[in-house]
């Protein structure tokens, strides 16, 4: 993890962005287990910097919610439960289907060819060793809606969101993390696909709807496959 790079060379600001943004990579990579501790003078040695752009990093990175202060007691990473995990995705399919409803509205040719080239694409990654590259796919594949919206404060809090979530949150738990959920790429093609449908016809209603139900579903078979487990 180690920055290997002259403290000098940067400015304060850039530094404490260098190393907020390696730790935020080791943590949403899994280097950093739910609930680990994370000390300022370990982690200054691991990088080759001085604690005080660790200090300042781990305050960004609580912000983000990737990691908690705790009194008396220091930094440790977020840990998931699975009622986080309906919470986050209740928000999220609320936010989500709020920008599907005005991305019907708005959204363009080209972005409607992007959305059916990256669901094309993630039909050639339903093996479940390429579960990280679906993963990607799918993430963009959202992003592509929100952003169409043209919606500024959902674009940025939605961005904010998946920055950490559901990536970190499905690497929570070791059944998700590495493999996909039982029964769930065939649903995802075929919601994909509607939504799709929806927005390349402009309607609204629709579109919102089906964003809705998609993240909902996706939500409460997650969380179920969690209890199952527990």
């Amino acid at each position: 993890m180690t920055l290997q790079t002259d403290e000098l060379a940067y400015s304060h600001r850039q530094l404490r962005h260098l190393v907020a943004e390696r730790l935020r990579a080791a943590i949403l990579e899994g280097k950093f287990q739910p609930g680990e501790w994370l000390r300022q003078e370990r982690l200054a040695q691991e990088l080759g910097v001085s604690q005080m752009p660790v200090r300042e990093a781990l305050k960004e990175l609580a912000a983000e919610g990737l990691i908690e202060h705790v009194p008396y007691r220091g930094v440790r990473v977020i840990a998931f439960s699975a009622d986080d995990v309906a919470d986050l995705y209740a928000h999220r399919a609320f936010l989500e289907s709020q920008a599907a409803r005005a991305a019907a509205r708005n959204i363009t040719a080209e972005e409607l060819a992007e959305l059916r080239r990256l669901q094309a694409e993630m039909q050639r990654n339903l093996a479940p060793h390429q579960v990280a590259e679906y993963r990607q796919l799918n993430r963009r594949f959202h992003q592509i809606i929100y952003t169409a919206s043209r919606r500024d404060y959902l674009i940025r809090t939605l961005n904010q969101m998946w920055e950490t979530f559901p990536t970190m949150l499905i690497g929570n738990f070791a059944l998700t993390a590495v493999q996909p959920l039982p029964a769930r790429d065939d649903l995802d093609t075929v919601e994909h696909m509607a939504i799709i449908a929806a927005l390349e016809a402009g309607d609204a209603d629709q579109a919102e709807t089906l964003v809705r139900q998609h993240i909902e579903t996706t939500g409460r078979q997650l969380v179920a496959t969690l209890q199952q487990v527990g």
